[in-house]
């Protein structure tokens, strides 16, 4: 039987176990991920579209991507990553918002929950800019 996490919000960082290409088997290195959507019809069993982060390449952008990054500053601290994270935006899933796919990162900086972070509000403009130019290239 699967435990359901509580509710995230939407910007929320989260430690994910996203699936790798063309799988929905959770993977098994976790990573971070950026909140898009949260889905509360079933209530309180959450599902969540999560936008997949990774620390390589971050500076080789493709339209769908941002980074956060020690530059950032107090965004790149609000944020819980300990490097450089590029987010795809591109490559997101709805996921079921429970142990299976999420899972408490190291030190748990927010309690025993998934959270890592949250996008800070200087970032909106960046994020939203990445999702715009996602909008037609959507993968999995």
């Amino acid at each position: 039987m699967a435990f359901w996490w509580k509710q995230p919000l939407a910007g929320d960082i989260v430690w994910c176990h996203f699936p790798q290409e063309l799988q929905t088997k959770p993977a098994e290195k976790p990573r971070p991920a950026l909140v898009l959507t949260v889905f509360d019809d079933r209530a309180p069993e959450f599902s969540v579209v999560v936008a997949y982060g990774t620390s390589q390449k971050v500076t080789l952008l493709y339209a769908g991507e941002f980074v956060i990054g020690r530059t950032d500053g107090a965004a790149f601290r609000a944020a819980g990553l300990s490097y450089d994270t590029k987010f795809d935006l591109t490559r997101r899933l709805e996921l079921y918002f429970n142990d299976a796919y999420f899972s408490v990162p190291p030190g748990a900086p927010h309690g025993e929950q998934p959270k890592v972070g949250m996008l800070h509000p200087s970032l909106m403009r960046r994020a939203a800019a990445a999702f715009r130019a996602s909008a037609t290239n959507i993968r999995n």
